[in-house]
């Protein structure tokens, strides 16, 4: 039972971008899509688009359009997207302790 959870929890994060944007996200404030882009410059504006979709459609990003113009689209993390800031943490402290030169396998 606790593999299929973790399986799931895995599915809704992987993707190559996810984790930066929920990185971005933290805080609690509101992003706009422009400085999402700013922040992470590596990724694609379509590829951005994509994974905030997958992660509003699991519920861990809410997005906020404005009805204005030009458009004002904001990005937040949900309340259950924020139950992640201490998994995240943990895994930051994690990688953090990693040594210099891992040992061979």
């Amino acid at each position: 039972m606790a593999a299929g959870g973790v399986e799931s929890a895995f599915r809704m994060l992987e993707g190559r971008w996810k984790m930066v944007i929920l990185f971005q996200l933290f805080g609690g404030e509101p992003r706009r899509f422009s400085e999402l882009e700013r922040a992470i410059p590596a990724v694609s504006q379509k590829m951005l688009i994509q994974q905030l979709r997958e992660l509003e459609r699991d519920g861990i990003v809410a997005r906020t359009v404005y009805p204005q113009v030009p458009p004002k689209v904001e990005y937040r993390l949900t309340q259950w997207g924020e139950a992640l800031c201490p998994a995240l943490d943990a895994l930051l402290e994690w990688g953090a302790k990693r040594p210099r030169a891992a040992p061979e396998a």
